[in-house]
């Protein structure tokens, strides 16, 4: 007979973490407090935040905590392959099982840095999976259905997070381009 699976969120530390996303300005900083934030509050081996680049069709990682550097370096993610495509579905992976799951794309080397269970929730805006929000346990992992609305939870609001900083980030470029036009040209915008 199998386990019942045991909520592992708390109210205190997710409130936490949500009030980091939103309210850190640095969001570098804020993703590898995050990151850090998960596995502590969660007591997981690790976890990763990757964004999705349309243009390569691969997953880039932005951080990660409690993965060796050996780990990481691994291999590209490419999108194209299938195993990957579940993920940018929209939808929430979970691999139970790392030995016995084909899904995973690199299981010998999960399986070598102890990896035995793994969580990917997209990281979303609206409708669009901007990246991932991975996360990796060195035990069987039974995950109670509060705990996964959790992280799906928080990964919409750092899809939320994201999309507001790159609008930013944007207009900032704007106003500083606009900033060079010669004054005649500025006549009525409102910058």
């Amino acid at each position: 007979m199998e386990p019942k699976p045991v909520s592992r969120i708390n109210l205190r530390e997710f409130k936490a973490i949500s009030h980091a996303i939103s309210t850190y300005e640095d969001l570098t900083v804020l993703n590898h407090h995050l990151v850090e934030g998960i596995c502590k509050a969660f007591n997981i081996k690790a976890c990763s935040i990757f964004l999705y680049d349309d243009r390569e069709n691969q997953l880039f990682r932005v951080t990660s905590y409690g993965l060796s550097e050996e780990y990481l370096s691994k291999g590209p993610i490419i999108v194209d392959d299938n195993k990957n495509r579940e993920a940018l579905s929209g939808e929430v992976v979970f691999y139970q099982d790392i030995k016995n799951d084909d899904r995973v794309l690199y299981p010998e080397e999960a399986i070598s840095e102890g990896i035995m269970s793994m969580l990917s929730v997209p990281i979303k805006y609206h409708e669009h999976t901007l990246g991932l929000l991975k996360m990796y346990h060195s035990d069987p992992w039974i995950l109670h259905e509060d705990d996964q609305d959790s992280f799906c939870v928080l990964a919409a609001h750092l899809g939320l997070r994201i999309e507001h900083t790159g609008l930013r980030n944007f207009f900032e470029m704007v106003k500083a381009a606009a900033g060079s036009l010669p004054l005649r040209m500025m006549q009525g915008l409102a910058l």
